[in-house]
């Protein structure tokens, strides 16, 4: 090996160690677990964050992480995933709303979670879309996330008003029929969900690595999340999704993500394969999860 390629190799596992030097901080000082998350995905959001804020090595990011709080926010808001748009992928809510909320209008109360709600579009949307079928006023919505900055963000309900438009455009393709904008009050720079929706939605912390079952749930959206986890995590999350859902519950994940040959695809039908959408199976009396 030529010394060049010596020194890239070099420099590779420096990178690869400053890293999990990193990663273990964070959940040792701070509580959050990355450890699990696709090393490729932290490796490339680590070093934007040090060309953002002009940082020249990892130790630099451990220490100031360790006595700066808004330093260490700023760096879970850069390395958590936070891509999110309200209606993103329409035909995922029109499934919803055709194969799973007759079903759900039988029940006197439901409770709906949002694993991975970065600052909230994903939530306001279902909350339309409940209001729209009369299921809201009955309905629950928490919304979680590990990254406080997102979670301040959507609980305060601000939408950027130049994506109104995009955000009209998606909920027209998922069959809305009422003024999107009279679901805000609009001004000029930003808007605000109004208060009738923002009121049925708990945003609240929830960590998919280690964090228990959150409560028995109706319906589990949680899309676009575990694609930045490691097989084995992907695996411990579908398990939680599963403990979590209550009998003939429904569970929705992202595009790229599936339940085909994990551990728990056995307990669940498929009801729409593009926009996965599932339904558990019916949990007779007495009955135990078994993966």
């Amino acid at each position: 090996m030529s010394s060049t390629n010596t020194a890239s190799a070099l420099d590779a596992d420096l990178r690869e160690t400053g890293i999990a030097l990193l990663l273990e901080a964070l959940y040792a000082h701070h509580g959050y677990d990355f450890r699990e998350y696709s090393r490729a995905s932290i490796t490339r959001r680590v070093h934007a964050f040090m060309g953002k804020y002009r940082i020249d090595n990892i130790g630099e990011i451990i220490e100031r992480a360790r006595r700066d709080k808004t330093f260490l926010a700023l760096l879970i808001s850069e390395i958590s995933v936070t891509v999110t748009e309200m209606f993103r992928q329409p035909s995922v809510f029109s499934a919803f709303r055709d194969h799973a909320l007759h079903a759900l209008a039988s029940k006197p109360s439901l409770k709906v979670w949002i694993a991975g709600c970065a600052t909230g579009e994903e939530a306001f949307s279902l909350a339309i879309v409940l209001e729209e079928s009369g299921l809201l006023e009955r309905t629950q919505i928490y919304a979680t996330d590990i990254n406080p900055v997102s979670l301040d963000n959507a609980s305060r309900g601000i939408i950027h008003t130049s994506k109104l438009k995009r955000y009209t455009t998606n909920y027209h393709e998922y069959g809305g029929k009422r003024d999107f904008c009279s679901y805000f009050i609009v001004r000029e720079e930003a808007s605000f969900i109004e208060a009738f929706l923002k009121e049925r939605i708990l945003f609240t912390s929830h960590n998919l690595v280690h964090d228990g079952v959150f409560g028995e749930m109706d319906v589990i959206f949680c899309r676009n999340v575990m694609i930045y986890f490691t097989p084995e995590l992907q695996e411990k999350v579908l398990a939680l999704f599963l403990e979590s859902l209550s009998s003939e519950g429904f569970l929705c994940l992202g595009s790229k993500e599936s339940l085909y040959l994990s551990g728990v695809e056995h307990h669940f039908q498929i009801l729409k394969q593009g926009e996965k959408l599932y339904r558990r199976k019916k949990v007779e009396q007495g009955a135990h999860y078994v993966a």
